[in-house]
């Protein structure tokens, strides 16, 4: 008998997903690209979005079929771009917005040698005009020497150390390493990328990707890929599922929904396990105890979420292409986690603590699947402000994806988790509206964001989805009760939940870059907003008063309920080359520890800011970080207002701006240092 597609109406499970649902592996680094915006069209109707700017919903056949056009011209494009004849682009994604403005994602070579960072994305109009260029680097990539000096097995050796000094075990290169070129930080370098598998210190699998500078074995960069996430659901109740019927056997194949298969790993951690399947219809019992609920859950949130991708955004599957990815339940024993792997496109969950709760509800799911959706789109880099954007962007369509299932037994909210009771006390995982209720997210940015976990600095970019999308304040929605403050304490008027998902969607898919980071996705987000709804809309005001909200740029206007107290040394101060310059101002007359978000207003002369570093020093001694070197910051001056949690320190006393010269030949001065009570 042929197989028959059908719905299917019984079973109980939960879903989760991983890719970075809670803290595993590194995080360093920040990066720093910036998209080009593009031009505002006409303003849009008051409240819609100019039908034109929306994405168009595309066939597989009509994406394969834009990638065919824009495979055969990229070298006109190359030549366009102004890239030297080294460089070759490859067409990595192609969508479309329905007035026919055609956005094409590249990967760069040089020399034949793929290019890390050297990643971007074209929008042309319909008559082919460019409208736009969005790049993870600016650096010009030319004059790279692409003769090594050391040996693979350096780098290798390197890259191992590196995993097991993190805890991992049955550590081994995936393959052998690969010379590339690193631009993801700005100057063209020739190094290995070195790929290590086995398994990390919590039974997570390991895909550590680590990058070594090829002339003289130096640790370029590391990052993590592995992102940690009828039928009878453990969270979701009785819901239909997709089943396939092949003879009197079903299994959990949804051949409606691209043949996303669901696995039972039995507690293995490796393979696909073994396909769902049964004599009838009907999967799990609601308990965990029932090997199938698990399976129900997990195919039940990996339905919803390729529904809402295909019925909200136009996008038939991860990749367009139509294929569904696949999930496994039951990794491990007691694995209190779920994560996304790019290397096996697919979803894996654990079974929680004691085995009771896997992690399979209706926004693991989501977010595991949604790192799916980055990987092959912006492929944010797991790591630094690009990392955090990466996570954010899994609980925000997680929470649009629970939103939009509208299942009365796991209602839609701005919890992340809340199902799973990670923490044992019916506390969800993390907070939307105010991330630091968590006890380690961040609700704004401050200039060290880059280097903590992940999971923790996508707190300020769930902070501004939530904001733009229901205002700050208090509010209860679907009977949670949320409070949402701002950095700056001045309101944000929200636009609705479809709208804020909408923007960060198209901005994710046609602006953001491999290295895109909180300010850049600023400015990716402003301009998606000004492409639909038009430059003076109230949506991109709201949009920016959000980002202003987490101390990601200013108002429209300025604005400030209290301008605080100005402490200010306006002396010049020399910064020997290749030494120290220090500027010093006197606090008195405050009462209590610094704010919490104490602005340090810099101003520095310089003629390659690249050689500075700069720190900020508290009455004991204390430094903050506000700013490192970099070999790729060429531009002259800092003029720059940062950010620093001094809140552990007492404010008045000598407060000191230190700034190290690292590298030869440039030199400058201290302007001024200003700090703001």
């Amino acid at each position: 008998m042929r197989p028959t597609h059908r719905r299917r109406a019984t079973a109980t499970g939960a879903l989760v997903a991983t890719a970075a649902l809670l803290a595993v592996g590194f995080q360093a680094g920040t990066s720093s690209a910036q998209p080009t915006a593009s031009a505002a069209p006409a303003a849009a109707k008051a409240g819609k979005a100019d039908p034109g700017a929306l994405p168009r919903s595309l066939t597989p056949a009509q994406r394969a079929e834009l990638i065919r056009e824009a495979s055969a011209t990229t070298a006109a494009t190359a030549k366009e771009l102004g890239l030297t004849a080294q460089e070759k682009l490859l067409v990595r994604d192609v969508t479309q917005d329905r007035d026919g403005t055609t956005h094409t994602r590249y990967e760069r070579t040089y020399a034949g040698l793929p290019v890390l960072g050297g990643d971007l994305v074209v929008s042309e109009s319909k008559a082919g005009a460019t409208e736009s260029v969005s790049k993870a680097s600016r650096a010009t990539l030319k004059n790279v020497d692409t003769s090594a000096d050391v040996a693979p097995s350096v780098a290798e050796k390197q890259a191992l150390g590196a995993a097991k000094a993190e805890g991992s075990a049955k550590t081994k290169a995936d393959r052998a390493p690969r010379k590339v070129v690193w631009l993801a930080e700005g100057k063209p370098t020739l190094a290995y990328e070195t790929v290590v598998g086995g398994l990390q210190h919590d039974g997570t699998p390991n895909e550590l990707h680590v990058v070594t500078d090829a002339s003289n074995g130096a640790k370029l960069f590391e990052w993590q890929a592995i992102e940690t996430g009828t039928g009878n659901t453990q969270y979701g109740g009785q819901v239909t599922l997709g089943s396939t019927q092949s003879g009197s056997t079903y299994n959990l194949t949804d051949g409606g929904r691209g043949g996303h298969k669901t696995y039972n790993l039995n507690r293995g951690t490796s393979g696909t396990g073994t396909l769902f399947s049964g004599p009838d219809d009907i999967w799990g019992n609601g308990q965990p105890s029932n090997l199938e609920t698990a399976g129900a859950d997990a195919a039940y949130g990996a339905g919803l979420t390729w529904d809402y991708y295909k019925n909200v955004h136009g996008r038939s599957g991860i990749r367009g292409d139509g294929v569904g990815a696949y999930s496994r339940v039951h990794y491990g024993n007691n694995y209190v986690n779920a994560f996304w792997s790019d290397s096996c496109f697919c979803m894996t969950y654990g079974d929680g603590s004691g085995n009771a709760k896997p992690l399979t509800s209706i926004d693991v799911a989501a977010h595991e699947m949604t790192h799916g959706l980055t990987s092959v789109t912006a492929k944010l880099v797991y790591s630094g402000e690009s990392g955090g954007l990466n996570e954010a962007t899994s609980d925000i369509f997680a929470a649009a994806v629970e939103f939009y299932g509208n299942n009365a037994q796991d209602v839609g909210d701005y919890l992340v988790g809340e199902k799973i009771d990670i923490n044992g006390d019916g506390t969800p995982l993390r907070y939307m509206d105010k991330p630091s209720k968590d006890g380690s997210s961040k609700d704004a940015w401050y200039s060290g964001l880059g280097g903590i976990d992940v999971h923790y600095s996508s707190g300020p970019a769930n902070h501004w989805f939530y904001l733009l999308s229901e205002g700050s304040g208090t509010k209860t929605i679907n009977g949670v009760n949320y409070d949402s403050p701002t950095s700056d304490g001045l309101p944000v008027t929200g636009i609705g939940r479809d709208k804020a998902a909408l923007i960060w969607f198209k901005a994710l898919t046609t602006k953001f870059n491999s290295t895109t980071n909180y300010a850049a996705a600023r400015t990716g987000t402003i301009a998606v907003a000004t492409e639909l709804y038009g430059a003076t809309s109230p949506e991109v005001k709201s949009v920016t008063d959000a980002w202003a909200g987490i101390n990601v740029g200013g108002r429209p206007g300025g604005g400030d309920p209290d301008p605080g107290t100005v402490f200010e040394n306006t002396a010049d101060v020399t910064i020997p080359d290749l030494g120290t310059g220090t500027s010093s101002v006197s606090v008195t007359g405050r009462t209590g520890n610094a704010p919490a978000a104490l602005k340090v207003g810099v101003d520095i002369v310089h003629t390659w800011r690249g050689d500075l570093v700069i720190d900020l020093l508290a009455p004991d001694g204390t430094a903050y970080r506000l700013k490192n070197s970099s070999g790729s910051d060429s531009a002259d001056n800092v003029v720059e207002t940062y950010t620093v949690n001094a809140s552990s320190e007492v404010a008045n006393g000598t407060w000191k701006l230190r700034v190290q010269d690292v590298a030869r030949y440039d030199t400058g001065y201290i302007n001024s240092v200003k700090l703001t009570f």
